[in-house]
Order: C-alpha cells, then sequence, then structure tokens
C-alpha cells in the first residue's frame, strides 16, 4: 500500500499531546520519580548476602548497579509502547481524536508518525527523571550518562513504532494483554535486564540478542557505566532497522484501519 508525503505538520498534532499532558504530567512523571527508588531499596535491601557483585563488560559491579541502567531502558520501552497502544487506541477508537484530525489537512501519515514521535518525546522525559534520581546514587556517571536522554528517544521511536504497529491490527483494546504477554513481559525479563545474557545457555542467547530491549539496555549501561557486552554501532543500527521497519508497518496498517 502506498505510504503517502509526510510534512511538518505532524508537529500540531505533536503539540496537541502536549498540551493534553500538560493538564496530567504530575500524575504521569510519579512513576519515574518512584520507580527506581522502589527498584533501588528493594534489590538493596532484600538481595544483601543473597547476590553478590556481577561480572559483567570486563568488571565486577554491584547488582544495582547492573541493573540501574536497565531500569531507564525498561521505563523507555513501557512509556512509549503503552502511549501508541492503549493511549492511541483510545484517541482513535473511543474519542474519535483521528477523525477530527482527517477533517483537517492533515494527513494519516502525519497523524502517526506524531503520535511515534510523541511517544519518544514522553520515554525521553521519563529517563531524564530517572537519570537525575539514579545519578544521585552515583549509578549514573555523568556527564557521559546525559547522553541516556537521546538514547531514550531514539529508544522510544523503536517502541511507539511497534506499539502503533500493534494498534493498527489488534480489533480491541482489551486485546493488548496478548502482545504485552508475548512480546513485553519476555523482553523484559530475557533482555539483560536482571541478569547478564551471557548466564544464558547457549540456545537462548540468539533469542535475547533479538529483542530491541536488549540492545537498548546494552547502550544505557555503556552511557550511564562505560560497560557493555555487545558492539555499541550494532545495537543502534539494530534499533535503526527494527524503528524503520515498523514504522513503515505501523503506516501501512493504520492506514488500512482509518480508511474503510
Amino acid at each position: 500500500m502506498e505510504i503517502g508525503v509526510i510534512s511538518w505538520r505532524f508537529w500540531k498534532v505533536w503539540r496537541r499531546n502536549l498540551v493534553t499532558f500538560q493538564k496530567i504530567w504530575k500524575v504521569n512523571f510519579i512513576t519515574p520519580l518512584l520507580e527506581p527508588l522502589l527498584f533501588i531499596a528493594a534489590f538493596s535491601l532484600g538481595f544483601v548476602g543473597i547476590v553478590g557483585p556481577i561480572r559483567y563488560g570486563g568488571a565486577e559491579l554491584s547488582y544495582t548497579a547492573f541493573i540501574a541502567p536497565a531500569l531507564i531502558a525498561t521505563a523507555v520501552m513501557n512509556n512509549a509502547f503503552f502511549e501508541t497502544t492503549y493511549a492511541s487506541f483510545v484517541r482513535m477508537y473511543y474519542q474519535k481524536t483521528f477523525d477530527g484530525m482527517l477533517a483537517t489537512p492533515l494527513s494519516i501519515e502525519e497523524i502517526i508518525i506524531a503520535e511515534i514521535v510523541w511517544s519518544a518525546s514522553k520515554a525521553a522525559a521519563a529517563a531524564g527523571i530517572m537519570l537525575g534520581v539514579l545519578g544521585t546514587f552515583g549509578y549514573v556517571q555523568f556527564p557521559y550518562g546525559l547522553i541516556a536522554i537521546p538514547l531514550a528517544f531514539f529508544g522510544g521511536i523503536a517502541f511507539g513504532a511497534v506499539g502503533l504497529f500493534f494498534t493498527g491490527v489488534i480489533p480491541t483494546i482489551e486485546m493488548f494483554n496478548l502482545p504485552i504477554f508475548l512480546f513485553v513481559t519476555p523482553m523484559f525479563l530475557f533482555s539483560g535486564t536482571f541478569f547478564p545474557v551471557s548466564n544464558l545457555p547457549l540456545w537462548a542467547k540468539p533469542l535475547a540478542l533479538a529483542f530491541p530491549l536488549y540492545h537498548l539496555v546494552e547502550l544505557a549501561r555503556l552511557v550511564c557505566l562505560g560497560r557493555c557486552e555487545t558492539v555499541p554501532l550494532l545495537s543502534i543500527v539494530y534499533l535503526a532497522v527494527f524503528a524503520f521497519l515498523f514504522t513503515t508497518l505501523a503506516l501501512v496498517f493504520m492506514r488500512r484501519r482509518l480508511i474503510k
């Protein structure tokens, strides 16, 4: 299916989402503010004497230092993915916001791109808050750790795109439980978030390496701690290809859904 022309008008949709978000931003940012504190407290207190230093990237790290950058990466995934699934579905199906936009000179492609960019913007903002919280505990090496913010936007594009692809193909809002269970949950558990992927058996490693979250976690650890177990350029290329592929699929399937 042919994809239409995309102009800078998509920023008008992005701004509309920003204006709406400003009314509830305090509630939304409670999670990235408190989530790292809860995780660090839980793992620091509960795992004392159980989990020793983690061997990662040629160095020994405390377990809390090991998981801290991964918390930022998972927050990027969750913010972007849930924004372009549940939130976008509500705007499209229940509020009919997209229908109203299509009555203006905006194209479907501009609306879709704006949704993806907006989800990435929310992900970057959440990452910035978490970066500040984790930095106060010494789990981020500044100033290099600040690279995590544009990295979060980059990763947010990838996860926002795949989320909007699912929005284009899933018939009802209740069925989002399926991609969450089959896609998001396995990534959260097996992308090197809580343990090095090198600890997995040989047959499981390729599966973990295929997850986009793995590459985002590795890049987050690189910019926050200066350590990683993958080739950074390959992870960047993987996320770029993933984002391009699912942005294209989102454009195709959302167009099919909106134009009947």
